[in-house]
């Protein structure tokens, strides 16, 4: 085969495993949701099965063992009830991390070369193992009568953690907030959130990181500052958090400036007349949308 038919084919496999890799990100961040329909499970699988092939047909065994391992947690969900906790998200999103890193070596010039390829591996091996153990020991717990909600999740593991699985559930929620902040800017997507710095917060109490996500949480509920204003500050600031509690440095973690004046809002005072239609359009012109959305649920809320 020329040279130049394989780098087609290659491109065609790179160009494949990115929308699998979306499926399995997709489905893993949405984990508890998708573990209740037997359809998603089963394309999680297939996402899985057909980076796994396209992988050994190409020569990659790197990819294919690393895919493979992730089909072997996907049927073991097929077969069996299994309660889905955040750890058991990170050790999925784990895995996921090292594929990803495989597929992204492929597209770098040198390629994905074997010696890296099997660094890669061998770092992920203890990972898929420590998640077919959590698998098995998760098998036999009951299945809960219902999803919990993402405030009451974090309460699943009580246990304090060590630094990989703290850095792990942070990874998680980061995710979760990341995919959060593509959506629509809505007051339910604001309240999403809230509940993930809810999450962020139980993950520990080291220096200054619960000042930072609280932080992150009053600007979450500023609406005066759009997602697209609010996430690359939440984001970046909440990586170096992370990136502080792994070197030990925690006593360094502080909100920044601006950080804290997204979530200062404006304070100004508004004076209503006593009649509604006059009322309301004085309130129409002060406040966007969102706001008035806010207002209108807590007027209700108030009834």
């Amino acid at each position: 085969m020329s040279t130049e038919n394989q780098q087609r084919i290659l491109g065609y496999f790179i160009e494949e495993a990115r929308e699998h890799l979306t499926t399995l990100e997709k489905g893993l961040l949405n984990l508890s949701e998708v573990i209740c329909d037997q359809e998603e499970v089963n394309e999680l699988f297939r996402a899985a099965h057909s980076i796994k092939g396209g992988g050994g047909m190409l020569g990659y065994t790197s990819i294919q063992k690393t895919a493979h391992r992730f089909e072997d947690a996907f049927k073991f969900l097929q077969e069996n009830r299994v309660t889905i906790d955040s750890q058991l998200e990170s050790l999925f999103l784990s895995g996921l991390d090292a594929l990803q890193e495989l597929i992204d070596k492929l597209e770098e010039p040198s390629g994905l070369q074997a010696e890296e390829a099997a660094r890669i591996v061998q770092a992920a091996e203890p990972k898929f193992d420590e998640l077919q153990q959590y698998l098995e020991r998760s098998m036999d717990a009951p299945a809960p009568a219902a999803t919990p909600a993402p405030a009451a999740a974090a309460t699943l593991n009580t246990a304090p953690l060590n630094n990989d699985e703290r850095a792990n559930r942070i990874r998680a929620l980061l995710r979760k907030m990341l995919a959060e902040f593509k959506q629509a800017d809505t007051s339910e997507g604001r309240r999403i959130l809230q509940d993930l710095c809810d999450r962020l917060e139980a993950v520990t109490n080291e220096g200054g990181w619960v000042t930072l996500v609280q932080a992150i949480k009053i600007a979450a509920a500023n609406p005066q500052y759009s997602y697209s204003t609010l996430a690359p500050v939440a984001i970046k600031e909440l990586k170096g958090g992370s990136d502080l509690l792994e070197l030990e440095r925690a006593g360094e973690i502080a909100p920044s400036e601006a950080l804290q004046r997204l979530g200062a809002a404006d304070v100004q005072q508004v004076l209503l007349p006593v009649e509604p239609h006059g009322a309301t359009e004085i309130l129409r012109r002060v406040f966007n949308p969102q706001q008035l959305d806010q207002i209108a649920q807590l007027l209700v809320a108030s009834r």
